[in-house]
């Protein structure tokens, strides 16, 4: 048998630890290099990661707890891929809590990182392609929700972030000239509305920016083909 470390995340002897697959397959997985419903195998990850099948399971296991693939117990383990009912679903239970979570969130946040927001605001209008354009809005979005201190809450947004990541990328790729000034609109009536601590204005925002996403994608059912 292969030892463990002491927190319990698999360890082979070349020092390749579940924690480490997980941090890049996550980010291969964010990335859109692996499309929803791809299955992952874990003799095929171990070569790819030059480790043994422990840290791959371990690394299996974190990225289930966080929404990003789906397990089957003695078959397998796949992206996470959502039907357009479960998507709906899921944005419309975004549009619910992330407010929620922004109100506590708001009051908690440093100057320094009120001004990253704004940053990220000028940065998102000037990105180049989906992806940046991707990478920069959950900063900015995840970055808004850094001042909660909650147990229940952040982690559950998080969760439900990576688990709709592949479709903000279709909903972006969607986008016509007016929905794209549209979408950069709200982000600066966001932040704006951040930076005055207008936590009403805020809540008002980001559930219509959350919203338009849900509309736009509903009427893209090839989307989830």
């Amino acid at each position: 048998m292969e030892p463990e470390s002491a927190g319990g995340v698999g360890r082979v002897r070349d020092g390749i630890t579940g924690a480490r697959v997980a941090d890049e397959l996550r980010s291969a997985i964010l990335h859109g290099e692996h499309p929803p419903g791809t299955r992952l195998r874990q003799e095929e990850l171990a070569a790819q990661f030059g480790a043994s099948r422990v840290p791959v399971r371990e690394a299996l296991r974190i990225l289930q707890s966080e929404g990003l693939i789906t397990t089957v117990a003695n078959t397998g383990a796949w992206i996470a891929r959502l039907s357009l009912d479960e998507c709906i679903e899921l944005y419309q239970v975004r549009e619910r809590i992330e407010p929620l979570l922004l109100r506590y969130s708001m009051p908690a946040l440093r100057d320094d990182q009120i001004a990253r927001l704004v940053e990220l605001v000028d940065e998102m209008a000037r990105a180049r392609d989906v992806e940046e354009f991707l990478e920069l809005d959950r900063e900015f979005h995840l970055g808004s929700y850094a001042g909660a201190d909650t147990t229940f809450l952040g982690p559950t947004v998080l969760r439900l972030w990576n688990t709709t990541q592949h479709y903000r990328r279709a909903f972006t790729r969607l986008l016509d000239l007016d929905g794209n000034r549209i979408l950069h609109d709200e982000h600066h009536m966001l932040v704006t509305a951040i930076r005055e601590q207008d936590s009403e204005e805020a809540e008002r925002v980001l559930v219509g920016h959350i919203r338009r996403t849900r509309l736009q994608l509903a009427r893209h059912p090839e989307v989830f083909a």
